[in-house]
């Protein structure tokens, strides 16, 4: 046993040798380190110290004002509360010179580099008044720029990367045009279909859950869609509907694109008024900024028709800003004494503004022509209580809708105006003709609507009292005033559409959801008159072709859902969507045919017909196919699932017999069975009459 035990005690002995021997760390003979210091202690690394340190999170702001030592407090507090706006200020030195006033630069350290590179790209060409721009830099930027080398080096070509076809949707072959369909699933989330309208069904392009928070917004020529979220909006193209920038505005409630799809306006709240940011559309930076007081309202820019000029109100004064630097025209604003609206022309770089009277002054209506700020013509109005301007689509007429009033009546204080004997001057400008002349056309009745043809010279006013009111129709032609060619009496329209390609139009009742198509070529005759209760909107798409009505669940929350027509008022299809929110049309951008090219394809459009018909034929025929051969794989589908319960229910008879105290009840002879009606008490009441 002692022996044994020894044998024990030295192979624990052996075995703490072994732990205590130093372990050889040696790489192997032949053996090749391939793995650098970065990929090893790459996040070690990154941390050392550089050349740099200190100094990465320093930037040189120039073009600052030279103040004097009594002003730079002041100078001090608006510099901090811009820069601060990008990351905390650690350090701002401002040099002067033997007097202590300032050079014009200075220096600022943020927290952290990024912070300051963010200084830089949001701050560098901002433009602190009109006479000073800042330079902002980094600090580094100078080191990187005194070490340029003396040869030139051509830099490396980037790999190609392919980009989404933003103007894919307009390639099809046979024209159709696109829609989207918006439904919301839940609080702050809105499903979006996209779909083709083809026929005789329309096919599904693709769908988004949680696509946006609120509702969508396509841009005027269909390139993009927009969708709102919490951190601000997106913008959204190409085949697949890829995301193509992002626009960060928190709580952004309405945006509304340049004309040319260059840039993007949004408006968001702040706690003092509204924040309304311009931002380039295929660069994503914000270009400009204002914050408006509490009072404004929505879309308070106005975009020339190239996008070349911006224009707001101000008081007393328009603002007009060029672009893309997005300074004052000439460095000032257009003094305008009692100025109470403006427009641009859709087609010329014209702008129409009006005047309301003052001390003895008639109001005026006046068009004026940028960038020259020349007046070419002045319109004097008397007795004036209201003005609305409407420009015809193609931009050779304007009509000044104008309130006037037989007698005026104020209080002592001036304070309460009261307007009576009203009645309404439409002034008509023929902007095509030379010196501009204007016809006007007087009505003395209540105006509900006014709409303008897009494509043609005619407009059309509902007038009257809202339950049975007319609509009169007007053509305006050269040289002679505005004439009435029809009007339709007794009608219970509130809103008027007309066909993007003019000709056709729906009056519309929006509050009982009934609507009139009429052909203003026919003789003004309607061709139909459908009903859609409580539908509150009315789409037109591009082409004029088809015309959708909505019931939205922002108004109702039952039978929401929309319904297409055709341009004639015939039914296509009926849909009913749960929590249905909108319908939008894609837009089309303008066509580049000439106008000879396009009167040349109108006059022999009859050539076209036959290949026109045919391809009908051929869809139809192909829809018949398809559907012959879908009707008979659903057939197929169900003899398949019924002689396999046949097979089942012959396996189960042995067990149905046995079950059924060894009657075959399958061939059991309904004749040989007697009815038995057996009844029994339910309940038992007892009342007591008094």
């Amino acid at each position: 046993m002692a022996k044994k035990k020894s044998e024990e005690h030295s192979g624990a002995d052996a075995n703490d040798s072994d732990y205590n021997e130093e372990p050889n760390f040696d790489d192997p003979p032949g053996f090749v380190d391939n793995i650098s210091d970065e990929d090893l202690l790459g996040d070690m690394l990154a941390q050392r110290p550089s050349e740099a340190d200190g100094v990465e999170s320093v930037v040189v702001v120039d073009n600052m004002p030279k103040v004097e030592p009594s002003r730079l407090e002041k100078l001090k507090s608006v510099i901090n509360k811009l820069f601060s706006q990008c990351g905390e200020i650690v350090n701002v030195v401002y040099p002067v010179d033997e007097e202590g006033k300032t050079k014009g630069y200075a220096f600022m350290e943020f927290k952290t580099a990024s912070q300051a590179e963010d200084a830089v790209k949001k701050l560098n060409n901002h433009r602190l008044d009109k006479n000073y721009t800042f330079a902002v830099n980094l600090f580094t930027d100078f080191q990187k720029y005194e070490n340029i080398p003396e040869k030139w080096e051509p830099p490396t070509v980037q790999p190609f990367k392919v980009q989404s076809d933003l103007y894919n949707f307009i390639n099809d072959p046979d024209a159709y045009d696109q829609y989207c369909v918006a439904a919301e699933t839940a609080p702050n989330c809105v499903q979006v279909g996209f779909w083709q309208n083809t026929l005789p069904e329309p096919n599904e392009l693709e769908t988004r859950e949680r696509f946006t928070d609120t509702f969508v917004k396509w841009s005027p020529l269909g390139t993009y869609v927009v969708t709102f979220h919490k951190p601000g909006v997106a913008i959204w193209g190409g085949s697949s509907f890829q995301k193509i920038q992002k626009f960060p505005h928190p709580g952004t409630q309405f945006v509304e694109f340049s004309p040319c799809e260059n840039y993007l306006v949004t408006y968001g709240p702040t706690p003092t008024g509204q924040k309304i940011i311009i931002w380039d559309i295929r660069t994503g930076a914000e270009k400009r900024s204002f914050v408006g007081d509490g009072m404004s309202v929505l879309s308070m820019f106005r975009w020339s028709h190239d996008d070349k000029f911006v224009a707001r109100m101000g008081e007393n004064s328009i603002h007009i800003y060029e672009t893309p630097s997005f300074y004052l025209l000439d460095l000032k604003s257009i003094k305008i004494a009692g100025i109470r609206g403006f427009s641009w022309s859709p087609t010329d770089n014209v702008i129409a503004y009006w005047v309301e009277e003052q001390n003895q002054i008639p109001a005026r209506v006046t068009l004026m022509e940028i960038p020259k700020k020349r007046e070419i013509r002045n319109k004097n109005l008397f007795h004036v209580a209201d003005c609305k301007l409407h420009w015809q689509k193609s931009g050779d007429y304007l009509c000044v809708k104008v309130d006037r009033y037989s007698k005026l009546k104020k209080d002592k204080k001036e304070l309460d105006v009261k307007f009576l004997g009203m009645f309404y001057n439409f002034e008509i400008f023929h902007m095509r003709e030379k010196e501009i002349p204007v016809d006007s056309v007087e009505i003395r009745e209540l105006i509900l609507a006014f709409a303008w043809e897009p494509i043609g010279n005619k407009f059309s006013i509902i007038h009257g009292e809202p339950n049975s009111s007319n609509v009169s129709f007007y053509e305006v032609n050269k040289g002679v005033k505005p004439s009435l060619v029809k009007r339709l009496e007794k009608k219970s329209c509130t809103h008027l559409f007309w066909s993007p390609r003019g000709q056709f139009i729906v009056m519309a009742n929006l509050t009982m959801g009934t609507f009139e198509f009429v052909d203003t070529t026919n003789d003004y005759i309607i061709s139909a008159s459908p009903d859609h209760f409580r539908a509150s909107e009315v789409e037109w798409d591009p082409t004029g072709r088809y015309v959708v009505t909505g019931v939205s669940s922002w108004k109702v929350k039952e039978d929401t859902g929309f319904n297409m027509y055709t341009f004639q008022g015939r039914i296509i299809r009926r849909t009913i969507l749960k929590n249905f929110v909108q319908f939008l049309w894609r837009p089309r951008p303008p066509t580049l045919l000439s106008e000879e090219k396009q009167k040349e394809i109108k006059k022999n459009l009859k050539k076209y017909y036959p290949i026109f018909e045919q391809k009908d034929r051929l869809r139809l025929t192909r829809a018949s196919k398809e559907l012959l051969e879908k009707r008979a794989q659903l057939r197929e589908t169900f003899m398949e699932y019924r002689n396999k319960r046949i097979a089942e229910w012959k396996d189960q008879k042995s067990r149905r017999i046995m079950l059924r105290g060894h009657v075959d009840t399958d061939n059991l002879e309904t004749d040989e069975v007697d009815e038995e009606v057996v009844e029994f008490l339910v309940k038992e009441e007892v009342t007591l009459l008094e």
